[in-house]
């Protein structure tokens, strides 16, 4: 059964509404406070108020540790579970049984199934495709597959992996990952560095995929344009380098690429995401590793690498991020929506250009998001991460006083 409340998105904020537009959303003394920004909109933006209020819908309920879903034509929703499991969720909230067919995945740590997409030809081809930790021989690796998902949704058939990386890893943290068809016939995917320190220095090996963003064409062959496809030391489906997390990626209006990552204790990065772009791990970091010791040389800028067009320190965990695009909150349009888990929101980004003007927090009571979509009628469509998560679907109320 469906449940409606409503929160006023301003009252979740700290301080008055009236503040100054130069005070900066509450969040704490940062982790490496000696880290001077590389310019000055990049970390800890003005704090906007939306000034309304967000009317919350449970859609669905009961999903343990959702970690991505996909919007169905018919106005369903698929939904992954991290143990493993695939739900479809019709339209008035009703959940399925899982979804047969599915390959074996290791729901260890931080692995599980994780994201899932709709092919942008699935009203013809019901292809679907999603991202899992895959178990194999000396450990595990990122994988993504895509299957056809039959008319009454009990099962995918025709199921192939397209992407698996190598070599696998013994450690169970930082898969990734997020899945984006480009509706150009390839896919984006996104994978972690598996967090060790040794493990995360093949963030900047070319002959290896961790902490990487991979494009492949739709059966998994790497396209011949990618950046490194010619150079006979780099795997050719590797299409920037120098990530740590990466568990949020979107196309804006214009089809270009951004993602989220998370850092280590401090430095959580929005980037906008180029080819052959090096975007620094382990090299350059706003974070400091979690025992309070320096990444690395304790730089935060390299030549040849990549800034981030923002960070958090302190982090506010990354999942899943999108665009707004839709008529329900018309002075959001073309802003960033970022779940976030750590320590729970919406977060919202105002975008003037690529440079981030302003930082609000929303939605600051719902425990941990983990991905975020748009609705067909403008309404954004959240996912909680908890062992009685849900599919939440947000819209406006009214003004606020």
């Amino acid at each position: 059964m469906r449940t409606v409340l409503c929160l006023t998105a301003s009252a979740l904020l700290a301080g008055a509404a009236a503040c100054a537009q130069t005070e900066t959303v509450e969040q704490g003394r940062p982790n490496v406070p000696e880290f001077d920004p590389a310019f000055p909109e990049q970390t800890r933006a003005p704090e906007q108020h939306s000034d309304l209020t967000l009317a919350v819908e449970t859609i669905a309920s009961g999903l343990e540790h959702a970690w991505g879903m996909a919007l169905l034509p018919d106005g369903g929703y698929l939904v992954t579970e991290r143990p493993g499991r695939l739900r479809v969720v019709a339209p008035d909230g009703t959940l399925s049984d899982p979804v047969q067919g599915l390959p074996e995945v290791l729901a260890r740590g931080q692995g599980g199934l994780l994201d899932v997409a709709v092919s942008p030809t699935f009203a013809e081809d019901r292809i679907i495709y999603w991202t899992y930790a895959k178990p194999v021989a000396r450990g595990s690796s990122t994988a993504a597959a895509r299957g056809r998902l039959a008319e009454d949704g009990a099962s995918v058939t025709d199921v192939q992996d397209v992407f698996v990386q190598d070599p696998p890893s013994p450690t169970t943290n930082h898969y990734g990952s997020r899945v984006i068809p480009d509706g150009a016939g390839h896919l984006f995917i996104t994978t972690g560095e598996h967090q060790t320190q040794a493990e995360r220095q093949y963030a900047q090996h070319l002959d290896k995929t961790y902490g990487k963003i991979v494009r492949i064409n739709l059966d998994g062959t790497p396209p011949a344009d990618n950046p490194f496809a010619g150079l006979a030391e780099a795997v050719p489906t590797i299409w920037s380098l120098g990530h740590r997390n990466i568990q949020g990626a979107a196309l804006d209006a214009d089809g270009q690429l951004w993602a989220v990552e998370h850092g280590p204790k401090g430095g959580d990065e929005l980037n906008r995401i180029e080819p052959a772009a090096n975007y620094g791990w382990p090299v350059i970091s706003y974070g400091e590793n979690y025992n309070g010791s320096a990444v690395g040389e304790s730089l935060t800028a390299a030549e040849g690498m990549e800034q981030p067009r923002y960070y958090w320190d302190p982090v506010i965990a990354p999942g899943g991020m999108t665009f707004y695009d839709g008529a329900m909150f018309p002075d959001w349009q073309g802003d960033v929506l970022i779940g976030a888990m750590n320590p729970g929101a919406l977060v919202r980004l105002d975008l003037d250009g690529d440079t981030v003007a302003g930082e609000e927090r929303l939605l600051t009571d719902a425990g941990r998001i983990r991905d975020v979509e748009i609705a067909p009628d403008g309404a954004i469509l959240v996912l909680t991460d908890a062992e009685d998560g849900a599919l939440l679907r947000l819209t406006p109320g009214s003004l606020t006083d």
